[in-house]
């Protein structure tokens, strides 16, 4: 193992994982013996775990088991593998909503570092790690890191995720933090609406992966009445999104707002507005390549890496 630092990028949703590169789904089963196949599989202190499939239940913290943990991982195995490395000494750049930040983000960081030398395997692949360290960063605001110097005086910055949308505004390019919101009704709250309207109306529910598929693509090859009942109810979320930012006083046909996180397609989708002011950042990707940039420059500025 050579002396150079690995900074990964870890946007830990709780429908999705993201890295810079790789994206998969917030699962993870422990299998209780030996799988067939290895594909997705983590082997981590003799035990087996199946990543992926169906995503975790949203629990109050990040911390409070060992699923986060797991998945972190199978994220650092996946982009070690991109980079052509097993073994590697590494710098976790993570993220947490901007108005949890100061409060979570000490319980983050000990627990991603609990342990420092690490072996674990991936899809039947050896991986050797050493944790250097993690930082914890803004959610939202590690999305626009590299385009604030492109921001007027003002830019409202909307971050819809998985279970939060965070409000935040940017003035003179610089985040006003007295007046960021973080609203817990994110996607994952659509999709339970738009559940519970098709038992209502239906009597059965539509698989998560159709309905992601329709708020990433506006499209999905399943039966129409379930398509109109899933479209109504996107659309009612996104309608919910502009009120929320117009009950913290924002005005839409002026405020330039950029949307970001995976609701950035949702909104762009099926939010009906098209406006100059309103721009959207569709790439889910967008927070991991913002914590790795962030950590990186950091790094650098304290000469810690090359």
């Amino acid at each position: 193992m050579n002396n150079k630092i690995e900074v990964i990028g870890i946007d830990h949703g709780w429908s999705n994982i993201k890295t810079a590169t790789q994206v998969f789904v917030t699962g993870v089963k422990e299998i209780t013996t030996e799988p067939a196949l290895f594909d997705g599989v983590l082997e981590y202190q003799g035990k087996y775990y199946k990543v992926g499939g169906g995503r975790q239940e949203v629990r109050s913290t990040k911390t409070e088991d060992d699923t986060f943990y797991l998945l972190t991982l199978a994220a650092v195995a996946k982009e070690l593998k991109r980079r052509g490395l097993c073994e590697a000494r590494v710098f976790l750049a993570v993220g947490l909503p901007l108005t949890r930040f100061g409060s979570e983000k000490a319980d983050f960081i000990k627990y991603l570092t609990a342990e420092k030398d690490i072996e674990f395997l991936f899809e039947n692949i050896k991986y050797h790690i050493i944790v250097e360290n993690a930082a914890v960063f803004p959610q939202c605001y590690a999305a626009v890191f590299d385009k604030l110097m492109t921001f007027g005086r003002k830019t409202l910055i909307v971050d819809i995720g998985s279970w939060t949308i965070d409000i935040m505004p940017v003035e003179d390019k610089a985040p006003n933090e007295a007046k960021c919101v973080t609203i817990p009704k994110g996607l994952i709250t659509c999709m339970r609406t738009i559940n519970e309207q098709c038992v209502r109306q239906l009597n059965g529910e539509l698989d998560e992966s159709y309905i992601q598929e329709i708020m990433r693509t506006g499209r999905c090859e399943i039966d129409r009445k379930y398509y109109d009942i899933a479209k109504a109810e996107i659309e009612a979320f996104c309608e919910r999104v502009y009120n929320s930012i117009r009950e913290y006083g924002y005005n839409l046909s002026t405020t330039p707002i950029v949307f970001v996180g995976g609701g950035a397609s949702v909104m762009k989708l099926f939010g009906g507005i098209s406006q100059n002011n309103i721009t959207y950042i569709t790439d889910i990707r967008a927070n991991a390549k913002g914590f790795e940039q962030l950590a990186t420059t950091a790094l650098r500025k304290a000469k810690k890496l090359a």
